[in-house]
C-alpha cells in the first residue's frame, strides 16, 4: 500500500530554492521568504506523507456525510442550542476554509474534529509547488482533487460564492484580512500572501486589526475606504469581545460579508457537534439514511459531551480518551487522558468539555531511526473537498515547533484502484513504489 512510503520513503524532499520561488512570485512578494523563516522556522516539513487513494476517498465521504446531516432543521437547531445568540443570525453563506481534520490509523481515517477558520491551505499551495521526486513513480502521484495549477483560481472563485451567496454581484471591490495584532501573528505570512492573491485578481485587500475597523451610516470601513468583504481570522468565533463591535455590527447589518462567521462555527465547528453525528439513534430519529449514519460512525471519533453526572465513568475511561474543549482551537487546554491529573480533572468538570475516543495519529518516518506523528486536513467548500495538506509533529498536538516538522503536501494515486506494491532501490534503500 501507498502508505508503506511512510516508513520507507525519504528521498522526496522540500526543494528550499523552489520554494523561495514559489513563495514570491509576485514581485510584492519579495522578502515574504525570509520573514516566513523569522517567524514560523518549522511552518514547512521537509517530506511529504503518502496517503492512499482509498483513505482519500473515504475522507471525502465524511465530509459530504457530515455536510448533509449539517443540512438538516434538526441537527441545526441541536447545535445552536449550546450556541451563542449571534448564531442563530443567519448571513446565508457557508462560510470559507473549512478544516476537517483526520487521524490515519488501521482502520482507516477518523476525523477528530472540524475547524471554520482553517489556516495554511495558500501555504500548502506554494508548498506542493517546492516539491522533488526521486522519480517517474512519485512524479505520478497528485496533491489533491484540485490540480495545483487551479488552486488559487478555486479560492478566488469561493470567495466570489460567498459574495453572490449574500446577495451581491459581480466581485468585492475591496477585501479585509481581519485577525487581532496580525503582525504578531504566526500565519502573518499567509495573511500577505492573501492580500497579493486578492490583488492579481484585480480585488484591492488589506490585513487589519479590527480596532482599525468602524461602522457608521450603514458602511464598514478603515482609513482607507469602506470594506465590501471580511476574510476573518479572529479566534473570537462569536465577536463578542469589544474589540470587535464595528465588525459585528457590519455583520449583523449584512453591510460587509463576513466569511467565515459565527454561524458557520456553531454549525460545524464547537465540538460537542460531534457528540450529535456519532449518536446513532439520534441521527436516525432526523431521518438521516443508514449508509449515511455508517460512514458517520466509521468516519468520526466518537464523542460525548463531559458532565458531572458521568464523571466517574468518564474518569474510569479516561487512558482511553481525549479531553477537548466544546469551543477551543489549536489544541488549547486539551488533554490526553493517560496524562490526566486530578487537578486539570477538576477544570474539566467545571468547564465545557467533550471527551473523545483516542485516536493515535498517522506516523511518518523522518529517517531511518526516527519518526514523527501525522494528521491530515481536508479544505473544504460547501462538502467538497479543494486541497489536502498533512501536519507532521511530536508532542501531543500540532505546534509547528519540532524540526523536521510542520506543513507537509499530501501524496496519492490519481484514482482508486491505482496502487500495486513494486520494490525499488533508492538511494541504497528499499522501498515500495506506486505505479498507476
Amino acid at each position: 500500500m501507498i502508505e508503506t512510503l511512510n516508513r520507507d520513503c525519504f528521498c522526496v524532499s522540500l526543494d528550499p530554492g523552489a520554494l523561495r520561488r514559489a513563495i514570491e512570485a509576485d514581485p510584492a512578494a519579495q522578502g515574504l521568504h525570509d520573514l516566513i523563516e523569522e517567524r514560523c522556522p518549522h511552518v514547512f516539513a521537509a517530506l511529504p506523507v503518502f496517503v492512499s487513494r482509498r483513505h482519500v476517498d473515504a475522507m471525502a465521504a465524511v465530509v459530504r456525510a457530515v455536510e448533509s446531516v449539517a443540512a438538516l432543521p434538526a441537527y441545526r437547531e441541536a447545535a445552536l442550542e449550546w450556541a451563542p445568540a449571534i448564531a442563530r443570525f443567519d448571513p446565508g453563506t457557508p462560510g470559507v476554509f473549512m478544516g476537517y481534520d483526520f487521524h490515519l490509523g488501521a482502520d482507516g481515517p477518523r476525523l477528530i474534529e472540524i475547524n471554520t477558520n482553517a489556516g495554511g491551505a495558500l501555504l500548502n499551495t506554494v508548498l506542493v509547488r517546492a516539491q522533488r521526486a526521486c522519480c517517474e513513480d512519485i512524479e505520478s502521484l497528485v496533491t489533491g482533487p484540485v490540480a495545483t495549477a487551479d488552486l488559487e483560481r478555486t479560492f478566488i472563485e469561493m470567495f466570489a460564492a460567498e459574495w453572490r451567496s449574500a446577495g451581491r454581484s459581480g466581485l468585492p471591490g475591496r477585501i479585509a484580512i481581519v485577525d487581532d495584532a496580525p503582525e504578531q501573528q504566526f500565519l502573518y505570512p499567509e495573511f500577505l500572501l492573501f492580500a497579493q492573491l486578492f490583488r492579481r485578481s484585480g480585488i484591492e485587500a488589506a490585513v487589519l486589526d479590527p480596532g482599525e475597523l468602524a461602522f457608521a451610516g450603514g458602511v464598514l470601513r478603515d482609513a482607507r475606504g469602506p470594506i465590501d468583504l471580511v476574510y476573518n481570522r479572529l479566534t473570537d468565533f462569536s465577536l463578542d469581545a469589544p474589540a470587535h463591535a464595528a465588525l459585528r455590527d457590519a455583520y449583523l447589518a449584512r453591510a460587509a460579508v463576513v466569511t467565515p462567521h459565527p454561524r458557520a462555527h456553531a454549525i460545524h465547528a464547537d465540538k460537542r457537534n460531534l457528540s450529535l453525528l456519532t449518536d446513532s439513534a439520534r441521527l436516525r430519529s432526523w431521518g438521516v439514511r443508514d449508509s449515511t449514519v455508517e460512514a458517520l460512525l466509521r468516519g468520526i471519533a466518537r464523542t460525548q459531551i463531559v458532565s458531572a453526572a458521568d464523571a466517574d465513568r468518564l474518569w474510569a475511561a479516561r487512558r482511553s480518551l481525549f479531553f477537548k474543549p466544546a469551543t477551543g482551537f489549536g489544541s488549547k487546554a486539551a488533554y490526553r487522558g493517560d496524562k490526566l491529573t486530578r487537578r486539570a480533572w477538576t477544570d474539566i468538570l467545571g468547564g465545557q468539555y467533550v471527551a473523545q475516543e483516542l485516536v493515535p495519529p498517522g506516523e511518518r518516518r523522518i529517517g531511518p531511526e526516527s519518526s514523527m506523528k501525522s494528521d491530515v486536513r481536508n479544505y473544504a467548500y460547501a462538502g467538497q473537498v479543494q486541497l489536502l495538506a498533512a501536519r507532521i509533529y511530536q508532542g501531543q498536538t500540532t505546534n509547528f515547533r519540532t524540526a523536521g516538522g510542520g506543513f507537509a503536501p499530501v501524496l496519492t494515486t490519481p484514482t482508486a484502484g491505482g496502487e500495486r506494491q513494486s520494490p525499488v532501490a533508492c538511494e541504497g534503500r528499499q522501498r515500495v513504489a506506486v505505479a498507476n
